[in-house]
């Protein structure tokens, strides 16, 4: 086994979201890497989104399972449409829950090493005014605009401290990577309080949140899965009373692909450009759950 709003105080707590009598409609997105063309796609797949960017979701559900950074040029456009999609969402009743993937907080630390050159222009206009500090100065000018947004208490940094780590919702278990006994024995609702406090700027994270047992870096349910790995899955389901888990991180070679008897959903589709642009979500109805791939609608 492999080892810029106002905060909703819902956030303070592991979000385990009771759903309706009947059956909810619920979307999940894998990582999109600064993709904005592979997200909108990917959203209409969903029947999400309009042409123009609107919200035609009505009821809709969409859970985004996080690494909306890196590897592309077009992350703050994506942050932003996600962002106002929330609002138009909840407006008619729908949803959009966006989660933190290790990429967002490795922008947070500042760890760099996956930002592109056109990652860094893109937010020279995010901090048109910088006051330089140490951080800073540890930095090219290039690149000081995007640490002053990132680091914890700047404004994307807040943005992002909206965001929980781990989603409990109808028994689904989203997560970026996936959670393991001792983030349960941890408490879900300390480790998604903590991370949100370390991002406003106001206290330091659960020492396992960058490393590989974190719930962001973890790939025990999506490489290499053995029976050991299933095991422990198993038990997280049982003690969090969920039927699954869904999670990102680890491109998967065919696309979204169930491990564990459908006990865990990798959705990691590739989909943008820097993987491949494989566009494809996962659609949860009751107790039915589908691929959505956009070959098969064009």
């Amino acid at each position: 086994m492999k080892t810029l709003k106002t905060l909703p105080a819902l956030l303070v707590l592991v979000a385990v979201l009771a759903g309706p009598a009947e059956a909810k409609r619920i979307v999940a997105l894998g990582d999109l890497h600064g993709d904005l063309e592979a997200t909108r796609m990917a959203l209409r797949l969903a029947g999400a989104i309009d042409e123009s960017d609107s919200w035609v979701g009505g009821t809709l559900t969409v859970v985004q399972t996080g690494d909306q950074l890196d590897r592309g040029d077009q992350e703050q456009a994506i942050l932003e449409l996600l962002d106002r999609l929330q609002d138009e969402a909840r407006a008619v009743g729908g949803a959009v829950h966006i989660l933190n993937g290790n990429h967002e907080l490795m922008n947070a630390r500042p760890d760099l090493r996956y930002v592109t050159e056109g990652g860094f222009a893109d937010f020279e206009d995010a901090m048109p005014t910088v006051e330089e500090d140490s951080l800073l100065l540890a930095h090219d000018p290039a690149q000081r605009s995007r640490v002053a947004a990132f680091r914890p208490g700047g404004p994307y940094a807040l943005m992002l401290a909206e965001r929980p780590v781990v989603l409990v919702l109808d028994g689904n278990v989203f997560v970026h990577g996936g959670v393991l006994p001792l983030h349960l024995d941890y408490g879900l609702d300390r480790l998604n309080a903590e991370v949100r406090d370390w991002l406003l700027g106001m206290g330091e994270p659960p020492e396992f949140i960058h490393n590989g047992n974190s719930p962001t870096w973890t790939r025990d349910y999506s490489d290499d899965v053995d029976a050991d790995d299933c095991l422990q899955l198993e038990e997280v389901l049982q003690r969090l009373g969920a039927e699954r888990m869904i999670v990102g991180h680890t491109v998967q070679e065919n696309g979204i692909t169930p491990l564990c008897d459908g006990k865990v959903w990798c959705i990691d589709s590739g989909m943008s450009e820097y993987y491949g642009g494989r566009i494809e979500v996962l659609e949860i109805e009751g107790g039915a759950i589908r691929v959505l791939r956009l070959d098969e609608l064009d």
